[in-house]
């Protein structure tokens, strides 16, 4: 199983970070939780997806300029939602058959998944406020 390796924002500690988990990934020196952001492509996809926590799968690509100004906004929100959220990137270039499965004529395009299911989509570079208020709404959704 793929997997990153993440200093621990609270204590530095670095720790391997899964592509897929059961729960969310939490530092075991220091008990907190990390960020979960991590690259999948269409061989690992679904396991990246299959989780309990609220998963925004940003299709992008390394040529888009969009895709590369919401980058940092997703990286900011993994932190901040850090045991509440995931990032699955998937760059379009190198996984086909997952943007031909999500008709990502148009990137960057986010899809909000829960348990698997999208349950929301939004195409094109939005601001940081729309984006954050949109997976918010998904996780007051879930309660």
């Amino acid at each position: 199983m793929a997997s990153n390796v993440i200093a621990c924002p609270s204590c530095g500690t670095k720790n391997r970070l899964p592509l897929a988990a059961s729960g969310h990934p939490r530092c075991p020196s220091c008990k907190t939780d990390l960020p979960w952001l991590v690259d999948a492509g269409d061989a690992d996809f679904d396991s990246a997806v299959d989780t309990k926590t609220i998963v925004v799968v940003d299709l992008w690509a390394p040529w888009c300029g969009p895709c590369r100004m919401i980058a940092p906004v997703l990286e900011t929100l993994s932190r901040e939602l850090a045991g509440r959220l995931k990032v699955v990137k998937v760059n379009v270039d190198e996984a086909p058959a997952t943007a031909q499965r999500y008709k990502a004529m148009s990137i960057p395009m986010l899809l909000i998944m829960d348990r698997g299911q999208v349950v929301d989509t939004l195409i094109g570079a939005q601001p940081a406020p729309m984006l954050r208020a949109r997976i918010q709404g998904a996780l007051d959704r879930r309660g």
